[in-house]
């Protein structure tokens, strides 16, 4: 079955950086898309950044310039660069996978950035 597993969140100053991990099995990683998103306290789950099977990527506005997305097909994990953290970037992070019809996610990985 697919399995989504998040890693690498925490809290940190705003200025910092953190570098999300999502590690995947069940699927086959290499020809899927990947997604990372983020949901706030009361606010909508919304699309950070995505990556597609050859490695192009899309960026939301409020991250581009300061994000990075990449893979690695040999371990069958998606990263998340986060820089120049700001207090609004708090929130749970997911890792997305969609197969067929159906959306995966994992369980998220908490980041809080607070001076």
């Amino acid at each position: 079955q697919v399995q989504l597993v998040e890693s690498g969140g925490g809290l940190v100053q705003p200025g910092g950086s953190l570098r999300l991990s999502c590690a995947a099995s069940g699927f086959v990683f290499s020809t899927s898309a990947m997604g990372w998103y983020r949901q706030a306290p009361g606010k909508q789950r919304e699309l950070v950044a995505r990556i597609d099977s050859g490695s192009s990527t899309t960026y939301a506005d409020s991250v581009k310039g300061r994000c990075t997305i990449s893979r690695d097909n040999a371990k069958n994990t998606v990263y998340l660069q986060i820089n120049s953290l700001k207090p609004e970037d708090t929130a749970v992070y997911y890792c997305n996978v969609r197969q067929g019809w159906w959306d995966y996610w994992g369980q998220g990985t908490q980041v809080t950035v607070s001076s």
